[in-house]
């Protein structure tokens, strides 16, 4: 039963998935064909090892992460699935099935807090709502509650990176986002949590922003009067929040966009949702 599953997910994915086949590099599509040809013989470790040589080949080809996801999960290895789809919300972030599969399978690892931090992603009306409502009732909570925890200020953090690395700020929920300013500040957008980290010279982290006007932050800049900018992927608009505080929506109707770079008084925004460059001119 649960085989029968897993092929039907495939099957469904195939047809439904809105990515751009003529977009995909020929090689990778060689790779990813071999792979669900292994897959209908039964042959599961073939298939994960094209679906992850089509990966390599092409970085954003989504199917292929869903499919080694969907198989890795299959094979038991819950942490290993769990990292694909985590790379499929990052590049994709409202492919809801993908952010539920990540909440069942961070609840699986025993990472509730996450599962349930994953589940404030899913819109109650999307197809997987219900679904999304029923794994929050399985953790003893509702998904308006996980919300409602997820905005809960929090204390500072010892961030102090690991003795034996060169450096690594952990426990920040898919960081993407990375900006600094003049007294040596670290700034960190958490995608999932919403939420912006602020990390000092002193290795201490803060929860800096937290706000529901924030959803899907990727790129982050600051300029030189110290007022911060956030690529707000799921709402489509640049956030700007000054040195008060205050948030406000700077620009509206950008797709995806992505990442961002000031020079002087220009801003520039990636536009992944219409394949462009914004070019913006701040004023004081």
């Amino acid at each position: 039963m649960k085989f029968f599953k897993i092929l039907l997910t495939l099957f469904v994915l195939f047809g439904t998935l809105n990515i751009s086949y003529a977009s995909i590099a020929t090689d990778a599509k060689l790779q990813y064909n071999k792979g669900i040809d292994y897959y209908q013989l039964g042959q599961f470790e073939e298939a994960a090892s094209c679906f992850k040589k089509a990966i390599e080949l092409d970085p954003n080809y989504i199917d292929a992460y869903y499919n080694l996801g969907s198989i890795l999960e299959y094979l038991k290895q819950d942490e290993a699935a769990l990292a694909v789809f985590k790379q499929i919300i990052l590049r994709k972030p409202d492919d809801y099935e993908s952010v539920y599969k990540a909440a069942a399978l961070s609840k699986k690892v025993g990472e509730t807090e996450k599962a349930k931090m994953y589940l404030t992603l899913i819109p109650t009306d999307s197809l997987i709502g219900q679904r999304a409502k029923q794994l929050a009732d399985s953790m003893g909570t509702d998904i308006q509650t996980a919300k409602s925890e997820q905005t809960q200020p929090q204390s500072y953090q010892q961030a102090n990176p690991s003795a034996n690395s060169d450096g690594m700020y952990s426990d920040i929920s898919s960081p993407t986002g990375v900006a600094t300013d003049i007294n040596g500040n670290l700034y960190v957008a958490g995608f999932s949590d919403n939420t912006i980290y602020k990390i000092g010279p002193d290795n201490k982290k803060i929860v800096y922003i937290k706000s529901e006007k924030i959803d899907g932050p990727i790129g982050i800049a600051i300029d030189n009067e110290g007022n911060m900018y956030i690529a707000n992927y799921n709402k489509n608009n640049i956030l700007k929040v000054d040195t008060n505080g205050l948030i406000t929506e700077l620009i509206s109707n950008v797709q995806n966009p992505y990442c961002m770079h000031i020079t002087g008084d220009l801003l520039f925004i990636s536009s992944q949702g219409s394949n462009s460059i914004i070019r913006y001119k701040l004023t004081k």
